[in-house]
């Protein structure tokens, strides 16, 4: 039994959801909401870089793009065009553990969507002009985000440090090699695979009528076939025994810092613990290492903190931008004692309450849109099993105590767990 959830002056029954399975595989979840005659759609596919493996790594994210390109019934760079000209729109993602395509528009384009949809889906164009185009865009998207950004190359680096078996050590848009070495026979393998009906569902919130939206999806999609098991994951990770560290030397402004400890999979109750531990150590002008790090002892400029939910266990970061003149040490010193002092007295009442504000507001602002909302049920199903978690969130920020923190901090964020990138700049590339 899912809770309501109130939304503004809006109570969400999140039990409301229609939730059916085509007989090929394809799961479907609708969820009536009049509150703007809108729609959102959203399709998730359980795939990312954590399904690939050394030779084809990155070729979730190529597909994020490929599939722009044109099916059977609409041809190439059609797909945005008949969308844009119902007043819709649409994007995409990929992540380490599943690839989304959305669109929001108008309730009256419905019809337009699940055939633009159904239509890649079922029948995309995976030719050698196509994957030679895309592939050239995405190198250029990697040279940009990754080996001509700082932070893009420290996070590649960290992440190789903390996984040393693990499909997350190697990033989402995949090495420079790698994407140049995809063939057409390894996207038609992955697209019968991982972008089969079977290994998809459907998120649609907004203005519909279940029954009517439930028939239409099965007369586009009801006749593509099931495909494949998805091949099983080597989700393996030895233990660490000690810091790993590494070093980076690029022509920056001034030297970085990015930490990194191994953090628990999203299904672990101790997820929502990290949260609010995120939250008291660098989210927001009160949050522990911005007050003492950047205001009380001007060493860095910035600093931030961050904990993606992920299927397996993750990664919980930390990453320091430094104040002219201050160095490494200094910074890692009263970094490393402010995490050492959360963990050994965890946060004071009013730090846990305003983490717990913090965390309600972002929550109940993904939740109070149709967008939000289609977004929030996929990544509840894909992450935890349950597209109804997307309800329990709250609950969960809530049952955690300032003991809880205390405990994961000192469990997660351990010294000798933790790993260390440094930026050196002023050296050539």
């Amino acid at each position: 039994m899912t809770r309501p959830v109130t939304v503004g002056a809006r109570v969400l029954e999140l039990d409301a959801v229609r939730a059916t399975t085509l007989s090929n595989g394809l799961r479907l979840r609708i969820l009536a909401e009049a509150s703007s005659p809108t729609v959102s759609y959203s399709t998730v596919f359980q795939v990312g870089s954590r399904n690939e493996r050394p030779g084809i790594t990155g070729i979730s994210h190529l597909f994020e793009h490929m599939m722009f390109n044109g099916a059977a019934r609409y041809g190439p760079k059609e797909f945005d065009r008949v969308l844009e000209g119902k007043g819709g729109h649409s994007n995409a993602f990929t992540s380490n553990d599943l690839t989304v395509y959305y669109e929001d528009f108008g309730a009256e384009a419905l019809e337009t969507v699940v055939d633009l949809e159904s239509d890649r889906m079922g029948a995309l164009r995976l030719d050698d002009a196509a994957l030679e185009q895309e592939r050239e865009v995405v190198k250029e998207e990697r040279r940009l985000r990754t080996d001509d950004s700082v932070f893009g190359l420290m996070e590649e680096q960290l992440e190789s440090l903390v996984f040393q078996a693990h499909p997350y050590r190697w990033p989402v848009i995949g090495w420079m090699d790698d994407i140049q070495r995809i063939s057409r026979q390894d996207c038609q393998d992955f697209f019968r695979t991982c972008y089969a009906p079977s290994n998809a569902a459907i998120y649609l919130v907004g203005d519909v009528d279940p029954d009517a939206a439930a028939a239409l999806v099965e007369r586009f999609y009801g006749a593509l076939p099931a495909g494949p098991p998805l091949p099983p994951v080597a989700a393996g990770e030895p233990d660490q025994r000690g810091e790993r560290r590494a070093e980076i030397r690029f022509p920056a402004q001034a030297p970085a810092l990015l930490v990194g400890w191994r953090g628990p999979a999203a299904r672990s109750p101790d997820a929502a613990a990290l949260d609010l531990a995120q939250v008291c150590l660098a989210v927001g002008e009160a949050s522990r290492l911005r007050r003492i790090l950047v205001h009380e002892k001007a060493l860095v400029v910035s600093v931030q903190a961050s904990f993606a939910w992920r299927i397996d266990p993750g990664v919980f970061l930390v990453s320091c931008e430094l104040a002219p003149g201050a160095k490494v040490a200094g910074v890692e010193r009263a970094l490393f004692d402010e995490v050492a002092r959360l963990g050994a007295r965890g946060p004071t009442a009013r730090e846990l309450a305003r983490a717990r504000a913090l965390l309600r507001s972002a929550v109940l602002h993904d939740l109070g849109t149709h967008h939000g909302l289609a977004q929030a049920l996929g990544q509840a199903e894909a992450l935890l099993g349950d597209w109804r978690e997307a309800g329990r969130t709250l609950e969960h920020y809530e049952a955690v105590g300032a003991a809880d923190v205390k405990r994961v901090v000192a469990r997660y964020l351990d010294p000798a767990l933790r790993s260390v990138v440094t930026l050196v700049p002023g050296a050539t590339r």
